[in-house]
């Protein structure tokens, strides 16, 4: 088994007082950059984590937390954040947001700058391609807690924050079935999320219990680009659909330049429901349905939810956001 760095074999190392290093590892002002980087250096490259005992005494707070997303392209991840700096601002706390481009590598990255800098908790919205989750929970071991923020890890790890997501495929599957539209064309996140897995599986068991299962056409497109061309793919292809079911804003956008590509209008060609911040739906006319998901309401949920973590007043709990439909005219 590997042995524990120690804070006393980085100084030895380097040739440095115990508390040099300390304070180089709190990015202490009075320690000079050359020194801090040495110390970040040797401390990435031999794994240094603070002794756990030692952190539970620590008096001072940084009054920092840490954001890391997989893009800052689309208003919910925007309304997210801005709800954690808003109360974070109240609080007189302040925000580091780092953006991993749904890279897990660079997300590692970032969570290792966010240990570095000792922040008091961290918030990730996982890539498509997390699948290491050793690093996140070390960090809470220690004492520092990871929030996941919906993109959730698939498993039963603590600390997650998230949308009801197989309700809300479910209710929009029974509306778009209660309106008539039973030929539909459903579009969806990337296959290995866990969002969109369990969004796809409710909305499908909906279907299946309906009978209409043979009539659900299911597709996966990450961003509007990918919707754009899969949507214009599917409508040339003349196979009659009803309605469009759109699981992001993003997908929506790309669905909605397909339909005026080719001419086609929401509700009188064919029907469009979409999940969604709310933002974009009443961008359009007439607006479009859809299912509330409020990255305000995500973000603000999160802060509360981080702050009674530091004052202990929560362990392992996890908190599942209710959507309802906002009707527009787009069905």
């Amino acid at each position: 088994m590997k042995t524990a760095t120690t804070l006393h074999e980085l100084a030895k190392r380097l040739n440095l007082s115990t508390a040099t290093v300390s304070r180089a590892l709190k990015n202490h002002p009075n320690i000079a950059p050359d020194t801090k980087a040495r110390v970040l250096k040797l401390a990435e490259e031999l794994d240094y984590e603070p002794n756990a005992y030692a952190v539970s005494l620590r008096t001072s707070s940084s009054k920092e937390f840490g954001i890391i997303v997989p893009t800052l392209t689309g208003f919910f991840n925007d309304s997210l954040i801005s709800a954690i700096q808003d109360g974070c601002s109240q609080a007189e706390y302040s925000v580091l947001i780092f953006v991993s481009d749904n890279n897990p590598e660079t997300e590692l990255s970032s969570l290792k700058i966010c240990k570095q800098r000792q922040v008091d908790g961290v918030f990730i919205s996982i890539t498509s391609q997390t699948q290491n989750l050793e690093p996140f929970n070390k960090l809470n071991r220690l004492g520092t807690p990871v929030i996941f923020v919906d993109r959730v890890p698939t498993n039963d790890t603590e600390h997650k924050i998230c949308f009801e997501d197989e309700v809300a495929a479910g209710l929009s599957a029974e509306y778009l079935i209660k309106k008539g539209k039973k030929k539909l064309l459903a579009l969806f996140g990337h296959h290995q999320l866990s969002i969109s897995q369990k969004r796809l599986a409710a909305f499908q068991e909906v279907f299946e219990k309906a009978g209409l299962k043979k009539d659900l056409t299911i597709r996966h497109a990450q961003g509007y680009e990918a919707s754009a061309e899969q949507v214009l793919k599917d409508l040339k292809g003349g196979h009659g659909y009803d309605a469009i079911f759109c699981m992001t804003d993003e997908i929506l956008i790309g669905a909605m330049k397909s339909l005026q590509v080719l001419g086609l209008k929401a509700p009188s060609d064919i029907g469009v429901l979409c999940m969604s911040n709310g933002f974009f739906p009443k961008l359009y006319h007439p607006e479009i349905t859809y299912i509330e998901t409020s990255g305000k309401k995500l973000g603000e949920t999160a802060l509360n939810y981080m702050f009674s973590l530091l004052k202990n007043e929560q362990k392992q709990a996890n908190s599942r956001i209710s959507m309802e439909i906002i009707e527009g005219g787009s069905l």
